[in-house]
Formats: C-alpha cells, structure tokens, sequence
C-alpha cells in the first residue's frame, strides 16, 4: 500500500450530539498522521461544489441543507486530512457504509448513524472515496498553508490587492 491523504468532515450532526471525540477515538485505530484540522462554517458555495457530482439527485436539496447545518441549527464541521499507508481504505473501512443501516454497527455511521423520516442518510462522518475524489475535496475544504505537509505542487501568487481578515 502506498501513502496518501483523505478527507475526513465530520458533519453538523456529529459537533451538535457531541460526537467528536468518539468519532477521532474510532479513526486513531488506523494509526494514520492527521496533517490538516479545521472547524468552519460550510457555506452554501462550498456544499453545491463538494456535491457537484450529486447536484441531479433527488435527495441534492436535503444534501445541502445537511451539510450546511440547516437540518440541525449547527452551522459547523471539523474537516480533517489525513495520511498515511492506506489512508482512503482504512477511514472508509472505519467510516462504514453510507447508509447507517447497512453499515457495521461497530463502524462510526453503524454506531451513530441513522436516517431520516425524508430518507436522508444523516450518516454524520464524510470520507474520501478515491485518490481523485481526495485530492479534489482536500483542495477544496485546505489551502496549501493549513496542512503541514506537502501534498500536491502549489505556486505562490502576490496580489496586491488581496483582502484579509487579520487579528486586531
């Protein structure tokens, strides 16, 4: 097995029942670095181009409003990179399957997982599928600066007219 990253969220639900620590406790067990954290708002921008590849679905809408923390009055996730031999198929293997109730009850969304009256997965844990996907989601949710290791080439730019909110 050849090392790589994976994107990790654990979703609204998850921060809301104050799951965290089970859900981190559970994913030590693949011995993976964790080399990027974030807890962020997830704006409805971000949501529509993390699903961009489920925006035909039916469930998109319900989708949306999951991660975006409008199912819950929880605007907040904990996006996590992490790395190591195996890091794709060990998280998911450790995630368990999309549907709580098909996934191993010893899994993180067979354990704390359920799905909703509208059939929404509320399966509170988000994990790569494939280095393609990985790589994309991480460049999507991380800028270079916010994992501690280099992942994929990157490029400094200057602009001089770059806005930023500093500390007062």
């Amino acid at each position: 097995m050849k090392e790589e990253a994976t994107l990790v969220i654990i979703k609204p639900d998850g921060l809301k029942k104050s799951l965290t620590g089970n859900i981190l406790s559970r994913l030590s067990e693949s011995k993976l670095k964790i080399i990027g954290a974030r807890i962020l708002k997830v704006d409805i921008a971000l949501a529509n181009e993390h699903y961009r590849h489920l925006q035909k679905e039916p469930f998109y809408p319900e989708l949306t409003k999951y991660i975006t923390g409008q199912l819950h009055g929880e605007n907040r996730v904990m996006a996590l990179v992490y790395f190591g031999e195996g890091a794709i198929t060990k998280v998911r293997e450790l995630a368990g399957a999309t549907n709580p109730e098909e996934a191993d009850p010893v899994s993180i969304r067979g354990a704390f997982g359920r799905i909703l009256t509208t059939g929404l997965f509320e399966n509170v844990i988000h994990a790569s599928s494939s280095n393609e996907e990985s790589e994309r989601e991480i460049k999507l949710w991380f800028g270079p600066d916010e994992i501690v290791q280099e992942l994929y080439p990157v490029k400094e730019i200057n602009p001089e007219s770059l806005k930023r909110r500093v500390w007062k």
